[in-house]
Parts: structure tokens; sequence; C-alpha cells
């Protein structure tokens, strides 16, 4: 399985992104997509994930209802729509990926930088 990332950039405060993640494999039906973040001296930090098969989501408190995941299935494609940002929302947006049996996320994208301007 491979991921790759776009749709990062420059935003002002209150703006909107959308990062988008192709994924490639030949059935995605057992996968958990997800996305993390990651800034500077900090450890990589959940942001949302999504069970590719049901639809199913998880946020982290921090993006509630401001950040929307979502998958295009023909697609093989997973989007992160991000609302209403914020500056403390700058960082480095990696897609990840892992099979339903693992516990950790073992499948990287390369990641895409996200800069909120105040």
């Amino acid at each position: 399985v491979q991921l790759v990332e776009s749709g990062g950039g420059l935003v002002q405060t209150g703006g909107s992104l959308r990062l988008s993640c192709a994924a490639s494999a030949p059935n995605f039906s057992g996968y958990f997509l997800g996305w993390f973040r990651q800034t500077p001296g900090k450890e990589r930090e959940f942001v949302a994930s999504i069970r590719w098969s049901v639809g199913v989501t998880s946020y982290a408190d921090s993006v509630k209802g401001r950040f929307t995941i979502s998958r295009d299935y023909a697609r093989r494609t997973m989007y992160l729509q991000m609302n209403s940002l914020r500056p403390e929302d700058t960082a480095v947006y990696y897609c990840a990926g892992r099979y339903f049996t693992q516990s950790s996320w073992n499948i990287w994208g390369q990641g895409t930088q996200v800069t909120v301007s105040s």
C-alpha cells in the first residue's frame, strides 16, 4: 500500500483547506486510514481516522467540529476538509494506514505542510 498526500499550503486564520490522500492497494476493505500531524520538537499526533469499508470516523478533540474526514471509495482517495483553521493547526500532515488487526499505524505518506497565519 502506498499513500500520497496533496493539498497543503498557506491559509489565514479562519480559512479552509482540503487535504487529499491517494491510496494504492488491491483491496482496502480491512484498512483504517487516518491523518496525523507533527510540528518540530513534538510527537506526531492523531487527527482523524476512517474505517475504509464502512466509513466510521474518529476525531481528536482538538479538531472536532472543524475537520471532516471522508473517502471516495471509487477513487481510493481519502480527504481531510479543514475549516476554521487556527495557527495551532500549523503542522506537517501525514496520511497513514493500518490493517484492522494491527494496533499501530505502519503505512505513511510523505507529508504535506499546512501553515495557518495569524
